[in-house]
């Protein structure tokens, strides 16, 4: 697609429903601030962490976050992304905590099956301890559900029971907007605000409100292998394996995460408007596009979020 078709696709694109998307995100955020005592805000650096903490600039004010920014730290993360993580929380004037995977494996409470393994789906023994430590009561996460099915089926406010698990059978109703904050000893909630985003609508939003995003995000040369129909990023966690030719493509990452599972795909999009324009064609959602963890099975992300991942 050329520049100039570009741009008339991008003029007769309306971005007014991110209005409402918007207010509706506020809504919850002042929510969660007005009925848990102490909650946090799962904070990443991703793109979708930060269109969150954009809108909670805007509901509270910069610098007047009521709560904590929470980081899991897999230690296995992209550089850039924990430095722009590390940036953004200094510009805010915000708590950032940071509790990490390689501290759970050297309690002895995360036990790799061998030293090559993914430290991603471990993540959710060292936020239930980041969470029985800090005694929080509500933790908000960025997580949409058009990314993939079992987050499809998760309420907004996602109630967990006292051993961290969530139980998609026992899910409270969402009448209106009257969510049910009741609570036993133990018990948590998981908080999506932006659930009802999609993909287009978070590059929308990242472009109408020229919110930064680490360089990762938009297109870069970089060193790959194909594998299993993914480009796998060459770096010394994740080296080619016999017989795999190493590229150097022009890249693009949908999603960060754990640099062992997760690939970018073929991309020229440099800015944020030519990645609205990319989505549009997008017939594959981003983790299916470039998530290894999501690939080991169908219902793979379901038995993690049951088990306490995000």
């Amino acid at each position: 697609m050329n520049a100039r078709v570009d741009t008339q696709v991008l003029s007769h694109l309306s971005n007014r429903h991110l209005d409402a998307l918007e207010e509706e995100t506020i809504f919850i955020l002042r929510e969660v601030a007005a009925a848990f005592e102490r909650p946090a805000l799962l904070f990443s650096g991703g793109k979708d962490s930060l269109v969150m903490l954009k809108c909670a600039e805007k509901a509270f004010g910069a610098g007047r976050l009521p709560y904590p920014l929470l980081m899991i730290d897999t230690g296995h993360n992209f550089p850039e992304v924990t430095d722009f993580r590390d940036q953004r929380a200094r510009e805010l004037g915000a708590e950032l905590i940071v509790r990490s995977v390689e501290d759970s494996m050297a309690r002895g409470t995360v036990r790799l099956a061998h030293p090559g393994e993914s430290r991603n789906v471990h993540q959710s023994v060292t936020l239930l301890e980041a969470i029985e430590e800090l005694r929080f009561d509500a933790l908000i996460g960025g997580a949409r559900r058009d990314e993939e099915k079992a987050r499809a089926k998760e309420r907004i406010f996602s109630h967990r029971d006292s051993f961290g698990q969530w139980q998609p059978k026992a899910q409270r109703p969402e009448l209106w907007t009257l969510f049910n904050t009741r609570l036993q000893p133990g018990e948590h909630f998981r908080v999506f605000p932006i659930s009802n985003w999609t993909e287009l609508d978070v590059w929308q939003y990242i472009d109408r409100e020229a919110i930064a995003l680490p360089r990762l995000y938009y297109a870069h040369p970089r060193q790959v292998v194909e594998r299993k129909g993914l480009l796998v990023p060459v770096t010394p966690l994740t080296p080619p394996k016999d017989g795999e030719v190493v590229q150097t493509r022009q890249v693009r990452f949908r999603t960060v995460g754990d640099i062992t599972c997760t690939c970018p795909v073929e991309s020229p999009a440099a800015t944020a408007a030519d990645i609205v324009i990319e989505t549009l064609a997008a017939n594959v959602s981003e983790r299916g596009a470039t998530r290894m963890d999501d690939k080991t099975s169908d219902a793979s992300m379901e038995k993690r979020k049951k088990d306490g991942y995000f």
